[in-house]
């Protein structure tokens, strides 16, 4: 079967593995969990795709090699996904315009939804109502009333419901977590997550289909609840461009940093407060989602900060810092850095005193904390490193084996909800040009 998906962080995670061939010895190496199944017809999970687009490409290509598992069907609104999709999963598999074909085969267990963010809220929770299990791509939602609604959905149907931020199935970042909750960085005082691409694909200036036209493509159904206007292949392929179809670089970008904090940390919840800043200061192509968004969210009591730049190429990097370290998370690897919190040293500001009060201060200082010859200690960052921590395989894994037993997932629709909450804050303080909060009684969004 040919590899129809090589993103840029698959293209990324090679060169880095070429360069670090030689761990450092104070690296340890990470092994994914290993992918078993009965492979019988009573045991094997069926399922439909609904877009076969850039990320629902990687979704198939990746679901059919799992064990046990099956696409029965494939949807797309372009016709020449629909020939795609027979080139990756068989030429056996059928394919239609109409999601809704799927929800009424009996013989599909579950959908895997990779569409545009406005079409989100709809098919998941038809798919639902159609007792299917779903798995969605991130964000969640379109708006704050979309995962609301999704949420309702989801409870009320009692089916499996997984969001397709994977860090949450990452064995990076379950060390990361590990460590935290080991008491390994002490008491938690600040997080930053920064993300930066400096060129176009990376900004979504993706090409148009050569082929795209109204005959092969459902325009107006493509434009669901957003305003009509007339076809434009541009803005088919650049969605993410604009605010009416998509959530820009908060909802494609900022939603996996938030997901995997979140995980880490142990956090189900949306941020109390969010305040952002930013601009279209690099790609003014006509969208109207800005470029660089920077943000300050208030999470329980922990202030954290995100920058996400779509002008310069920054490594992607989450810091957790406490009074006994460091856990540095990157897409690779992780390392901490062990604080001792304390002095190592007599006080300089009591160089700032004469001799007579300085002298004796340093000579009791050295008499009560140097340690004895021999017994100084030795701390020192220790590294990991693993798969790619947006590990796509082993989440859509665990999403399939929640469907065969029906256990719950981490990431569950009020997981995927309050990740998905974090972005439309953000995105609404820029828009406001002001602070907003989440108001839990109202479920809305407020200045």
């Amino acid at each position: 079967m040919k590899n129809f998906r090589v993103s840029r962080r698959e293209f990324l995670q090679t060169s880095a593995g070429a360069a670090g061939a030689s761990l450092a010895a104070n690296t340890v190496l990470l092994s994914p969990e290993p992918m078993l199944a009965s492979d019988s017809p009573s045991n094997r999970v069926r399922f439909g795709i609904v877009g076969v687009g850039m990320e629902g490409t990687g979704l198939l290509s990746t679901a059919i090699k799992l064990p046990g598992v099956e696409c029965a069907a494939a949807c797309d609104l372009y016709d020449g996904r629909h020939e795609l999709a027979k080139e990756i999963a068989g030429q056996s598999v059928p394919t239609t315009r109409r999601y809704q074909d799927l929800l009424d085969n009996k013989n599909i267990d579950a959908i895997v939804v990779a569409v545009p963010d406005h079409w989100h809220k709809q098919i998941v929770v038809d798919a639902l109502s159609a007792g299917k299990d779903v798995y969605c791509e991130k964000p969640m939602s379109h708006n704050a009333a979309d995962g609301v609604a999704m949420v309702e959905a989801a409870k009320k149907s009692g089916r499996i419901v997984q969001i397709g931020a994977q860090r949450t199935s990452s064995v990076l970042c379950a060390k990361a977590k590990e460590l935290y909750d080991s008491g390994a960085i002490g008491d938690l005082s600040l997080v930053e997550m920064t993300l930066g691409r400096n060129d176009p694909t990376g900004a979504w200036e993706y090409p148009p289909p050569a082929d795209l036209s109204p005959q092969n493509l459902d325009w107006n159904t493509w434009l669901g609840t957003a305003p009509k206007k007339p076809f434009d292949p541009y803005t088919f392929a650049r969605w993410r461009c604009w605010k009416e179809y998509g959530t820009g670089v908060a909802g494609d970008l900022m939603v996996h940093l938030i997901s995997g904090m979140k995980f880490v940390l142990g956090i189900n919840e949306p941020p109390k407060s969010a305040s952002a800043l930013g601009g279209i200061y690099r790609w003014k192509d006509g969208r109207n989602m800005p470029d660089v968004h920077t943000v300050l969210f208030e999470f329980g009591n922990v202030p954290m900060f995100v920058r996400l730049t779509l002008g310069t190429e920054t490594p992607e990097v989450t810091r957790f810092m406490g009074s006994k370290g460091i856990i540095e998370l990157s897409e690779f690897g992780l390392s901490h850095t062990p604080q001792a919190g304390i002095d190592l040293a007599p006080s300089y500001y009591c160089f700032g005193l004469p001799a007579r009060l300085r002298e004796p201060y340093f000579k009791q200082w050295h008499e009560e904390h140097d340690p004895k010859p021999g017994e100084e200690p030795a701390s020192e960052s220790v590294s990991f490193k693993g798969n790619d921590y947006d590990d796509l395989r082993p989440h859509m894994w665990k999403f399939f084996e929640a469907v065969r037993s029906r256990k719950p997932v981490v990431q569950d629709a009020v997981f995927g909800h309050h990740a998905a909450l974090a972005c439309h804050m953000a995105n609404e303080s820029y828009f406001r040009g002001g602070p907003v909060h989440w108001d839990a009684a109202s479920q809305k969004i407020l200045s």
